[in-house]
């Protein structure tokens, strides 16, 4: 994975995929200096005036965020890390990051729905459990026409079997954008 100092991966997929547990293990690897972004956060900076990220109304603010998670990931990128922006980034996002200079890779994890509301509802707190929220979220990840090359089946993959699907993923090329 050294060769990946000054990239972007954009780990995504719909909530309950894997992204922010693999995200997390892959920034820890040993090898180039490596940050990992959660894209959850960018939205968790607003304080008044939030507009739920799945709700239609949202789309002026999700367009803001996903251009600035594209400019902070961009500038570690340009600082010579490598950088896993983990988030519910579908491709609309990408035009944000397309403008920018550096490598990018997109990996869409893509677990069955059933395994990601599960997943969703074991977590509690304040996470996103609501299974039709989920259910709909992964819908809108069941087909990514022309992006559908970037989708790495889960389904049934432990951790592990996750990480390593997503570096042999980064290793093989197919997933640059």
């Amino acid at each position: 994975m050294d060769q990946l100092a000054g990239h972007i991966l954009i780990l995504s997929g719909p909530p309950g995929s894997g992204k922010t547990t693999t995200a997390a293990t892959l920034a820890h690897l040993p090898g180039v200096p490596k940050v990992h972004l959660h894209s959850d956060d960018f939205w968790g900076y607003i304080k008044h005036g939030l507009i739920a990220p799945w709700l239609p109304q949202s789309h002026a603010q999700n367009v803001m965020i996903s251009q600035i998670a594209a400019s902070v990931a961009a500038q570690y990128a340009r600082h010579g890390y490598f950088v896993v922006l983990d988030g519910v980034v579908r491709p609309w996002w990408l035009p944000a990051f397309a403008v920018l200079d550096v490598p990018l890779h997109y990996v869409v994890l893509r677990p069955t729905r059933d395994e990601a509301v599960a997943r969703c509802q074991a977590r509690g707190g304040d996470s996103l459990t609501d299974p039709a929220v989920v259910a709909d979220l992964h819908n809108q990840f069941s087909e990514l026409g022309t992006h559908e090359r970037h989708v790495l089946p889960t389904d049934g993959l432990d951790r592990q079997q996750t990480l390593d699907a997503v570096i042999a993923a980064l290793d093989s090329g197919r997933f640059r954008l």
